[in-house]
């Protein structure tokens, strides 16, 4: 058995590098798009508050998750690869689809 497999998890966040130390994970444009939709996500109401369990919807700032994610769409247009290109468009069609059915059952 590796030394690594031995050694406590990493904390909430953090992963294990080639080294066997806990680190941050490398920031790739794939995984700053997944934290954007996790963080509206979040705001929907779909993930719980990991410290108290609570879901909480904020209709304000999903809009403003998926402003920004336009914003980057329209900035790296031409830029991205194939697969980058793939996963914003679909991320942004998602969240706006939850966003207008958010909306809709708020009324």
């Amino acid at each position: 058995m590796s030394e690594m497999q031995n050694c406590k998890p990493c904390p909430d966040g953090r992963v294990r590098n080639e080294a066997g130390k806990c680190v941050m994970p490398e920031v790739t444009f794939t995984s700053f798009v997944l934290s954007l939709n996790t963080t509206a996500l979040f705001h929907l109401g779909e993930l719980p508050h990991p410290e108290t369990g609570e879901r909480k919807v904020d209709l304000e700032l999903v809009k403003h998750s998926i402003d920004t994610l336009i914003m980057l769409q329209g900035k790296t247009s031409g830029n991205l690869d194939t697969s980058e290109n793939e996963l914003l468009s679909h991320i942004l069609y998602d969240l706006k689809m939850r966003f207008i059915k958010a909306k809709d059952q708020s009324r």
